[in-house]
């Protein structure tokens, strides 16, 4: 078994695709094959199959994943122990959830690049409930959630901004230049909601049940930036993060609703495995994080 071999399978494990691995090790779609088949050889199962263009990873192929991670995470340790001078590099595996990806972490990865060039970073943007997951099978090192405070036996979880919640609506809505609401005005509106699934959503909606709502008309969408624009033509209400709406609430493009969401408390939190190795190219990354985003606040 080769080190190299071992570092085929995380990468097609985390791209599902021959070309993109081929691609990111520099080696012709070929390559990929043979070092897999001989990988499967020696292990003496298949750790993979090909449904058309997606690779899918096979039982044994989940069960192998998180031993060839420590392996690989073994051995850039021992590199780096090893090593006492030179400019710092690596590589850095981060997830996201969709708002998180678009209105928080892009100044975060302007500004890493910069300083640290040499370290690769990998971005997965990923859904909610996929995001810890990916921690525990060994595909990301860092992951970030917009969620309630995480609580987690084998996770570390780090709070690192709050995210106020804004009920809006656009200009031209019937609700618009309400001045209080009572739940009753909320019957037959529609409502735009993010994916079932998302945290956020499943509070708010529970919420106006308890509080006695009915012929609510859903609208469901996997993007918070189609929800804003949908809202500001008008289409419905949204619930939306502060930071997603902020410029189209201060120019007038939306408005806020006056209903009281300080029940709702979100957070930007920072997640990593307390059992994965903090390497000095992930140390450096989880401590920028700390400073860009806990700044804007």
């Amino acid at each position: 078994m080769e080190i190299r071999q071992l570092k085929t399978f995380w990468t097609l494990a985390s791209t599902r695709s021959f070309s993109r691995t081929a691609e990111s090790l520099n080696y012709v779609p070929s390559t990929v094959t043979m070092q897999i088949k001989a990988l499967e050889e020696e292990l003496g199962v298949k750790l993979l199959d090909r449904l058309g263009k997606t690779v899918v990873l096979t039982d044994a192929g989940y069960q192998f994943l998180p031993y060839a991670n420590k392996i690989l995470n073994d051995i850039e340790e021992a590199r780096h122990v090893s090593s006492q001078r030179g400019e710092l590099t690596g590589t850095v595996i981060i997830g996201a959830d969709e708002v998180l990806c678009t209105y928080r972490l892009p100044a975060l990865l302007r500004l890493f690049r910069e300083r640290y060039p040499r370290v690769r970073l990998l971005f997965r943007p990923l859904s909610s409930h996929n995001l810890k997951q990916s921690l525990r099978e060994g595909n990301a090192d860092v992951v970030f959630m917009l969620d309630e405070p995480a609580v987690s036996t084998d996770l570390h979880t780090e709070l690192l901004l709050d995210e106020p919640f804004l009920m809006v609506v656009s200009p031209d809505h019937p609700l618009a230049s309400r001045s209080t609401l009572s739940i009753e005005d909320f019957h037959g509106e529609h409502i735009l909601l993010s994916e079932k699934g998302c945290s956020y959503r499943l509070y708010f909606y529970r919420t106006l049940l308890r509080k006695g709502a009915d012929s609510l008309t859903e609208l469901e969408f996997n993007s918070a930036e189609a929800i804003k624009q949908c809202s500001m033509t008008g289409l419905g209400i949204a619930l939306l993060p502060e930071m997603v709406i902020k410029g189209e609430v201060e120019r007038g493009e939306l408005i806020v609703l006056p209903w009281d969401l300080s029940e709702i408390r979100f957070t930007t939190q920072m997640l990593w495995h307390q059992e994965k190795w903090i390497s000095p190219s992930l140390r450096v990354f989880i401590e920028l994080a700390r400073s860009v985003l806990k700044r804007s606040s």
